[in-house]
């Protein structure tokens, strides 16, 4: 699935064993696609030796930080960013 800037997606909160390139810290947050990237080949496949294919579109998704962290004390309006392979990405209600 490709995802549009704009949407609302859910970044996926399952366990993941050995290397991969999701912060931990917004598995289960919703957040908005901001822009797409290229495709790239699978880090998480590559580091164990496999040519990472087929390739993962990339995706820089904004979270507001108050969901991220709620005791976020900082302006309701403060984001940030994360590159979030697709494969790591739902389409949230």
């Amino acid at each position: 699935m490709t995802y549009r800037v704009g949407t609302r997606v859910r970044v996926a909160d399952r366990p993941h064993e050995g290397h991969h390139r999701t912060p931990g810290y917004v598995k289960g947050k919703t957040g908005r696609v901001e822009r797409m990237h290229a495709s790239f080949t699978n880090p998480e496949t590559r580091a164990y030796g496999a040519n990472g294919l087929p390739a993962q579109r990339l995706y820089l998704v904004g979270f507001a930080q108050r969901d991220v962290w709620p005791d976020y004390r900082g302006d309701a309006r403060d984001r940030i960013y994360a590159d979030v392979f697709e494969h790591w990405l739902e389409e949230a209600e």
